[in-house]
């Protein structure tokens, strides 16, 4: 296995006191039992930046997607195993579980502001497998041994209440045609893949489509809460999976508000 670390300062200013940052990836390479090939690390994406007003609970469910169809399972970036530089204390605000589910709850004024989240994402084998290195030599992995881990790393803004909470109001409503969250996409190299989004608003004015994704995602719209993002991959790509992940934000006045997340994996070949 192979250990990529990245450290630094400073963390933005953030209620949980965060100063440093820390980012530890755990890469494993080795051949599965199960696939004949290489172990591949659990994937998602997520934006700099999440916010929600404090008045409004909301569930943030992250893509959590493996491409060899491991359990994937999230927690905390943890101090004794040095995924994190002291202090790392988690969001006081946010609760975090293991199918990779931020839960927030309406809380008072006094708890808005900018959190620093640090967590990471493991994949666990949903049968035992072993691992072959090239040398020959195997070792075995149990449902309960982790096979890799991705660091996951953004800022969580608890904004000033909002007037209203309900979807459509102020906070942006997702309409058809936009796809639900975990939606498959499949197209082939060279073959562009288009992603039709729709939202709306009644007290507020949808300004922007936010989204993260591969380098050559381009976005386009065609009037207000009317998006497309359009992504041609090309053949360094095959057989690859992608996720792309987006929020549409409304503002009045100072006053900015993010839609759910929602996110899709596009995988480029033919579809199993």
């Amino acid at each position: 296995m192979d250990q990529f670390l990245y450290d630094s300062s400073y963390w933005f200013p953030n209620k949980n006191a965060i100063v440093n940052w820390r980012a530890v990836a755990d890469v494993e390479l080795r051949i599965r039992s199960d696939t004949n090939k290489p172990n591949s690390s659990p994937q998602t994406t997520i934006f700099p930046t999440l916010r929600v007003p404090s008045n409004c609970p909301r569930n943030i469910n992250l893509l959590a997607f493996d491409p060899d169809g491991d359990e994937v399972k999230c927690r905390y970036a943890n101090l004794s195993l040095t995924e994190c530089a002291s202090p790392c204390t988690p969001p006081p605000v946010l609760s975090l579980s293991s199918n990779c589910t931020l839960s927030f709850n309406a809380t008072s004024s006094s708890d808005e502001g900018s959190y620093a989240v640090q967590m990471v994402m493991e994949d666990f084998p949903r049968q035992e497998i072993s691992l072959t290195q090239t040398s020959g030599s195997k070792i075995g992995k149990a449902t309960s041994d982790r096979i890799s881990m991705i660091p996951i790393q953004f800022a969580f803004q608890v904004d000033p209440a909002a007037p209203s909470c309900t979807e459509g109001a102020y906070l942006p409503r997702f309409l058809s045609p936009t796809p639900e969250h975990r939606a498959r996409f499949y197209t082939t190299v060279n073959q562009a893949v288009k992603i039709n989004i729709r939202a709306n608003t009644t007290q507020s004015v949808i300004s922007e489509l936010l989204y993260s994704g591969p380098y050559n995602v381009t976005k386009s719209s065609s009037g207000s809460g009317y998006f497309s993002l359009t992504w041609t991959p090309s053949a360094g790509e095959d057989g690859q999976s992608h996720p792309i992940c987006f929020v549409v934000q409304a503002s009045v006045s100072s006053s900015v508000y993010q839609s759910e997340l929602r996110c899709v994996i596009v995988t480029v070949g033919s579809k199993c």
